[in-house]
């Protein structure tokens, strides 16, 4: 599938589920009062990272996921510290950035642009970004809800992966 088509056929999905949106707001007046009920600020920054994915979509510039993923993941971050009041978790919650760069750069590739590259450049930027925020968060006292050695382990599993990854790359490259 050629880049425009793909462009053309998420900018369709993105208008059709709109227009579905709308007729379900319109159907359903208690919609629109969950709505008011469950929308907070952060819902506006996570909105205009989809409107910039929605003009990269339009413009065919699959590039424009990558800023669109990192605006909607600062959204993302910013909800869950709004709904918690959880506001001291940012001294490990900025290691996501590059987590988000990897998954822009992911999109950016399954629209088309580089797609093999961009997956696999995207992945290790995932990878980077879940070990700097296991480090950080059980550095500064960050997820409680895996327990006192939740964090250790994520990042000792982590490692194993890592090591494992590169042994059997090392092993495709020989042969």
């Amino acid at each position: 599938m050629s880049r425009s088509n793909r462009s053309q056929l998420a900018l369709g999905i993105i208008l059709i589920l709109l227009g579905a949106w709308f007729i379900a707001a319109k159907s359903v007046p208690a919609l629109g009062a969950w709505v008011d009920a469950y929308y907070d600020w952060p819902f506006t920054i996570i909105g205009a990272g989809a409107i910039i994915l929605l003009i990269g979509l339009i413009v065919g510039a699959p590039g424009m996921a990558v800023p669109a993923a990192i605006v909607a993941g600062i959204g993302g971050i910013l909800y869950y510290q709004n709904a918690t009041g959880d506001w001291e978790s940012w001294s490990y919650m900025w290691a996501l950035i590059p987590g988000f760069v990897g998954v822009g750069t992911m999109l950016a590739g399954l629209l088309g642009e580089n797609t093999r590259a961009n997956l696999g450049h995207g992945l290790n930027l995932l990878v980077v970004s879940a070990a700097l925020f296991l480090i950080f968060a059980a550095a500064f006292g960050g997820l409680a809800l895996l327990g006192d050695y939740g964090p250790a382990i994520l990042l000792i599993l982590l490692g194993l992966w890592v090591i494992g990854r590169g042994l059997f790359r090392g092993r495709r490259r020989q042969e």
